[in-house]
This record gives C-alpha cells, sequence and structure tokens, in this order.
C-alpha cells in the first residue's frame, strides 16, 4: 500500500508503533502484538467511517468493545486489547495530537480470578522426599526445592540469588525482584539448615575450585538456569507420585496459600512475595475460602 493511501488512523498508529520501538524499546514481538491490536481498532473504525483519531469518543469505544464480545472474544483478550488502545490514546495526549482522551473512563472488562495451583503440604514433603541424597547435584537439588518453598521466591529470583544476599546468621535472604526492588524474606530452620549443608559440603565440590558468586552452580561451574530447574522441578513430581502438573512457581503458589490457611497476615505475605500491590496477593484469601469449601463439603454430614 502507497504511502498516500494510508488513513489518517493508520499513520498515527504507526507513530506510536515507532515510539514503542524507539523511545520504549519494546521487543518486536510485543511491537507486533499491540500492531495487531491496533490495526484491528483501525479497521472497525474505518468500517464505521470514522477517518481520524480526534473524532473516536468513548461511546465508540464501547461499541468497539461490544463488537469484541460478540465476536466471543474471552474477558482476557478483549481486557488486553482495550489496554492496547490505553496506552496508544496516552500517547497522542503526550504529544498533543489530540485534546480529550476518550479511554480514559473505560473499565476493563471484569476477570474472573484464577485460583493458582498449588500442592497440599503432605504434597510438598512427597517432593522434597523424592530427590535422593547420593550426588553433589541431588543435594543442590534438594536445596533449591526446600529454599523456594520456604520463601516463596520466583524461579528468577532463586537462580540468580547470590552467596552474599544469604544471612544464615539471621535466617533471611536478600532478595532482588520486579523492578530491581530489595525484599528481606526469612528462611526458617529447614532451609536454613539445607543451605548451610549446601555451603560446607556440596558447591565448592561442584566448582571445582573454580569461583563464582552465584549461590546454585552447576558442575560448569555457572548458575542454575531457570530452564534448568524448571525441568528438575517435573523430575521430582513424577518421582514422588504427584499427578498434577506443576512448575517451580506453583511451590510459590502454596508457600502464599500455606502462610494464609495458616492465619498468616495479608500485608506480611505480601511483603515476602514482593506483590506491589495487595491485590494481588489477595487471590491467597480465595484459596484459602476454595479449600475451606472443599473441606466441608467432603467431610460435613451436610457439606
Amino acid at each position: 500500500m502507497a504511502h498516500s493511501e494510508i488513513s489518517s488512523v493508520e499513520q498515527s498508529i504507526l507513530g506510536y508503533l515507532d515510539h514503542l520501538i524507539v523511545d520504549r524499546g519494546l521487543a518486536a514481538l510485543t511491537v507486533n502484538a499491540y500492531a495487531s491490536d491496533l490495526r484491528e481498532f483501525a479497521r472497525y473504525l474505518e468500517a464505521h467511517r470514522i477517518n481520524s483519531v480526534p473524532k473516536v469518543g468513548r461511546e465508540d469505544l464501547l461499541l468497539f468493545l461490544a463488537f469484541l464480545d460478540r465476536r466471543g472474544l474471552s474477558p482476557t483478550s478483549r481486557s488486553r486489547k482495550i489496554s492496547c488502545i490505553r496506552g496508544f490514546f496516552r500517547y497522542m495526549i503526550q504529544n498533543d495530537l489530540i485534546r480529550e482522551d476518550p479511554s480514559q473512563l473505560i473499565d476493563s472488562p471484569r476477570l474472573a480470578k484464577k485460583i493458582p495451583q498449588y500442592l497440599e503440604p503432605d504434597e510438598v514433603d512427597r517432593l522434597l522426599a523424592s530427590v535422593p541424597t547420593g550426588s553433589l547435584e541431588n543435594r543442590r537439588d534438594a536445596t533449591m526445592l526446600e529454599l523456594l518453598y520456604a520463601t516463596g521466591l520466583r524461579v528468577s529470583e532463586l537462580v540468580k540469588l547470590e552467596i552474599g544476599q544469604v544471612d544464615l546468621e539471621m535466617g533471611c535472604v536478600t532478595v532482588v525482584g520486579k523492578g530491581s526492588k530489595e525484599r528481606v524474606v526469612p528462611l526458617g530452620v529447614p532451609a536454613s539448615r539445607a543451605v548451610m549443608s549446601y555451603l560446607e559440603s556440596v558447591r565448592n565440590g561442584l566448582l571445582h575450585g573454580r569461583r563464582s558468586e552465584a549461590l546454585f552452580v552447576t558442575r560448569r561451574g555457572g548458575p542454575m538456569t531457570r530452564q534448568a530447574f524448571w525441568k528438575i522441578v517435573k523430575k521430582y513430581a513424577r518421582s514422588g507420585g504427584i499427578r498434577k502438573e506443576i512448575s517451580p512457581h506453583t511451590l510459590r503458589h502454596s508457600f502464599a496459600t500455606h502462610l494464609v490457611q495458616n492465619d498468616a497476615d495479608l500485608r506480611a505475605v505480601q511483603i515476602m512475595l514482593g506483590h506491589s500491590d495487595i491485590s494481588t496477593t489477595e487471590i491467597y484469601t480465595h484459596v484459602a475460602q476454595h479449600r475451606l469449601k472443599h473441606l466441608h463439603q467432603t467431610h460435613h454430614p451436610r457439606g
């Protein structure tokens, strides 16, 4: 299509996509997803004879959402598209290309709170007990699993841990989470003992005299990777006879769920998980309620 044939709306979209690439440095896949959503929006506007962005009103956006709903798009997909459109209009406002933002008062479709997969305490015990003690790698794996369940770290935080971030005297670990935010998470006695034993009799054997700041290392001397640890979790879940489809993140969910089930303060759980918004942590209260309901239905005579 020649440049002269590009509509005013499409020209505005191209300007926004350039901004995402040049100014914000977003990855190509992300920009392509934005482009796809915005071009669909442009086609809708064109079909309804709206040929420039300043002419788009709040009602047009509501009608577009209704159009997506009629097409059978899930609330998650509709929410993603409206979020993309909001970013586009924000860019238009910031660059004085429009006077009013029609997306400002548009609510995202309500998303059903998905209860995350987690392990029961006995399943965690089976997972931890499934790791043999024969090799240095086995003992490292057991320590990583123990630490992950004890702290609720994200797998990316676990594999990036350095020796200097662990304070065994205080029984805590300092974590650098999302947005480079630091938080301190208690270890608990079993995890502290596991880490101490790993440092005393496993780590140096894996390094063979090489130097590394990483806490968890491989025989090659490098840090453990997310992908490798993901496979480790899967392997021991099978060995422990756990039929659920689990990942390292399942242990994070299990950590939080078991704390909430045992009446831990939600703000404390939020801090330990590194959630910026407590509404993210509140999902675990739903998990606890779901479990109570299940127990009542299973064990109560009139459940």
